[in-house]
């Protein structure tokens, strides 16, 4: 059995993730998640928890938003660092600007989970046509879902993300990373 690693920077991505991996990743990969205390925890501790992991049958994907970074410069940081672990073929994907960038390109998703109803209808405006372009995803997403809590809302939204539709290009790009893993083809990530 393949074991698919994620290491993540927060908890809602875990619950996110849990929600929406199991419609696509077949029965025969086993998840696993290392969920760190942030992203300053993730990029101290990723190299040793890398090099801990001893199985051969494990690929591995690391998500973390990247707030007020340059993305760029965050991902090659984090390919190096991956590299430098002696695991050169590690998927590496930053939410643009943060994991609400997800929800806020699936406003059908979001309504159903956490409404209001009518949420999705503003999908075709110019904010939600390219969620990754926001300053502040998750302030946005507060205003438009008051109910919204980072954690309850992740697990609540996740399984209703539509993996075929759904406007963050960042999303998307995490979506054909994995994707590309599970069926073998990840080897130039």
């Amino acid at each position: 059995m393949t074991h698919l690693v994620f290491f993540l920077e927060e908890p809602s991505a875990k619950a996110m993730l849990q929600g929406f991996l199991p419609a696509f990743v077949p029965e025969t990969v086993e998840l696993k998640f290392v969920v760190f205390e942030g992203k300053q925890d993730l990029e101290k501790r990723l190299p040793i928890r890398l090099r801990a992991w001893l199985r051969d049958d494990a690929k591995f994907v690391v998500l973390r938003d990247k707030d007020s970074g340059d993305c760029f410069k965050i991902k090659q940081n984090l390919v190096e660092t991956c590299v430098a672990a002696g695991k050169p073929n590690v998927l590496v994907r930053i939410a643009c600007c943060e994991l609400e960038s997800f929800y806020l390109g699936d406003l059908k998703a979001v309504a159903q989970a956490i409404g209001p109803s009518s949420l999705s209808k503003r999908q075709g405006k110019s904010k939600f046509r390219d969620p990754d372009k926001l300053a502040n995803p998750s302030q946005e997403l507060k205003k438009i879902a008051p109910e919204y809590q980072k954690i309850s809302g992740s697990r609540a939204i996740g399984p209703l993300l539509d993996i075929n539709q759904n406007s963050s290009r960042s999303f998307n790009a995490l979506i054909t990373g994995i994707q590309r893993l599970i069926t073998g083809l990840g080897d130039n990530l």
